[in-house]
């Protein structure tokens, strides 16, 4: 029995209740059409996702939905807040856009690291955080109910003690979410299962630079164990689930299940996303993936199978990594990147969107907030960090996300909305 005190009823459509909870997910109802507006000027929302049954729905240019009658429904849109509201017979959305701060999990789990994060947020303009679930050498961060999990030996760092009531905290104090999923490369996973792994042509598994293994992304059957932690982490209560190292190693002369082809690669990628998106339905959450930067420039899949207007298609938001760090060679008329901060997260931006076909709200790029480590060894401070914002927001993305792996930020670049003077500790 529902305790009906947990929840807000909020109004009436075509005669049946609405009760919305925090993650924006409806419970018991019987509504199979409606209308879905901007909040902020009433104007009707196309292409707003409806989840309803496991299966996603579209409003039309109208902002009008219809499905089958359905106990759970779930509304978002790309640009929007997963809560929303109602009256007078429509849902009406929020607009939003995340500005996030990376913190890994031993970050999100230092009272230091995450009080100065907690800071930053009630201070400046930054509203979300972007933390490890499943990290990058496949330690798991929480206390997983899948077997593979434990049996695997990635239950060893625990960070989590209870996942679902941490975030709840921090959904109180109305910050966004973002789980951050390591897809391929898990070494707990492969050293199990080394048939499911990357190898070389002599047979042998492959080692990255960082001695870790990598699954083959073509490999099927490694795909439901991902995908679990990234269910769990929904269930959690994350607005948004992230996968990173969505793609085959950078290496050449590998070998896969597949013909190591650029069309099998895509294919292998592309499906993947297709399988996580199916099976995140029900729970009515963001999804996104991270692209390497070149991505944006190149029509070919630089052999790790991403291409834009192959991935656009199943994810809600595409997150290029535009460290200008990265940009070993520079871009057409910027030879030295770190000197032309604006010009690479813009320029990047544009030509992903070219391939794309789609909104500039379906893009969130990460941004540099580390020293860089290729040209004059800069530190990314005011200058350059607000650079980067501004070059993102003058192109309209949703929002961007800083990335320091050492999980240290402080007030530089940022924009205040408080008194206090921030800074890490």
């Amino acid at each position: 029995m529902v305790n009906f005190h947990k929840y807000l009823i909020v109004g009436k459509i075509k005669r049946s209740i609405f009760i919305f909870i925090a993650n924006s997910t409806v419970l018991w109802s019987t509504v199979t059409s409606g209308v879905v507006l901007d909040q902020t000027n009433g104007k009707p929302i196309a292409s707003a996702i409806i989840t309803a049954n496991g299966k996603e729905y579209r409003t039309d240019l109208n902002g009008h939905f219809s499905v089958p009658p359905s106990s759970v429904i779930g509304v978002r849109a790309v640009g929007y807040e997963r809560i929303s509201t109602e009256e007078n017979g429509t849902i009406n959305l929020r607009p939003f856009y995340p500005k996030a701060l990376y913190l890994s999990s031993f970050g999100a789990t230092s009272s230091k690291i995450m009080n100065n994060a907690k800071r930053l947020i009630h201070n400046t303009e930054i509203n979300a955080l972007v933390i490890d679930i499943k990290m990058d050498r496949g330690q798991i961060a929480f206390h997983s109910s899948d077997p593979t999990a434990k049996a695997i030996g990635a239950q060893k760092m625990v960070r989590f003690s209870d996942l679902k009531q941490f975030i709840s905290g921090l959904k109180q104090e109305g910050i966004y979410t973002i789980a951050r999923i390591v897809t391929f490369k898990d070494t707990p996973f492969v050293a199990s299962y080394p048939r499911l792994g990357v190898h070389y042509q002599n047979g042998s598994l492959y080692k990255d630079r960082e001695g870790l293994f990598w699954i083959d992304p073509s490999q099927k059957e490694a795909w439901k164990y991902i995908v679990n932690i990234a269910e769990e982490s929904a269930q959690a209560g994350f607005d948004e689930i992230q996968f990173d190292y969505v793609r085959f190693p950078d290496k050449r002369g590998l070998m896969f299940a597949v013909k190591n082809s650029q069309s099998q690669r895509v294919k292998s990628i592309s499906d993947f996303l297709a399988y996580a998106r199916a099976r995140l339905t029900s729970y009515n959450v963001f999804i996104s993936a991270d692209i390497f930067g070149y991505v944006c420039w190149n029509n070919a899949d630089l052999g790790i199978g991403q291409r834009v207007d192959a991935i656009s298609s199943y994810v809600d938001y595409i997150s290029p990594m535009l460290y200008p760090s990265g940009f070993q060679v520079g871009i057409p008329g910027y030879k030295n990147p770190v000197k032309a901060n604006y010009q690479i997260v813009r320029n990047s931006l544009e030509q992903a969107l070219k391939k794309s076909g789609g909104s500039p709200l379906a893009f969130r790029p990460w941004l540099q907030a580390f020293r860089d480590y290729a040209f004059d060894r800069r530190n990314y401070g005011e200058q350059e960090i607000r650079e980067q914002i501004r070059a993102s927001e003058d192109f309209g993305s949703n929002g961007w996300m800083l990335w320091n792996p050492r999980n240290l930020y402080g007030i530089q670049g940022l924009i205040r909305t408080g008194n206090a003077v921030v800074k890490n500790d």
